[in-house]
């Protein structure tokens, strides 16, 4: 599988993040890893590395929902006023353990790929990787 450029994990959680990091590495998708704490830390990064289209811009953002400082609506709500003009080819996945109504009807009406129910899995690293960069795991 040729892999993606980069992905950002964006949790709160550091048990979590190290998981999905372990995943993403055994799973050989991606070689550039970013990790933020929150949707601040998200935003900061995207800005730093995103300002021209290459391989250091995430093609890949996998989002938690609720964090401190800057949640994942939050995040959401910034990153689209940036101006960025690659902004687009960014595939955007929250990923989250809440269940709420309102939080999976909130998700349905942004401006983003996808909404995942952690934890994330091989399954649906793959469901993600072939509905959004036409690829596909090789152990599957």
């Amino acid at each position: 599988m040729q892999k993606l450029t980069c992905v950002m994990l964006v949790d709160d959680d550091r048990t979590t993040n190290y998981l999905n990091q372990l995943l993403l590495k055994r799973l050989a998708v991606t070689d550039k890893l970013l990790v933020a704490l929150n949707g601040q830390e998200a935003l900061d990064l995207v800005q730093e590395h995103c300002r021209q289209a290459t391989h250091e811009c995430p093609a890949l953002i996998l989002l938690d929902v609720k964090m401190p400082v800057m949640d994942g609506f939050a995040f959401l709500a910034a990153y689209d006023k940036l101006a960025m003009e690659h902004r687009e080819a960014i595939i955007i996945v929250m990923l989250t353990t809440s269940l709420h109504p309102q939080d999976v009807e909130r998700v349905k009406q942004l401006n983003i790929a996808g909404f995942l129910n952690k934890p994330l899995t091989e399954g649906k690293l793959n469901d993600v990787l072939r509905t959004y960069f036409e690829r596909q795991l090789p152990a599957l």
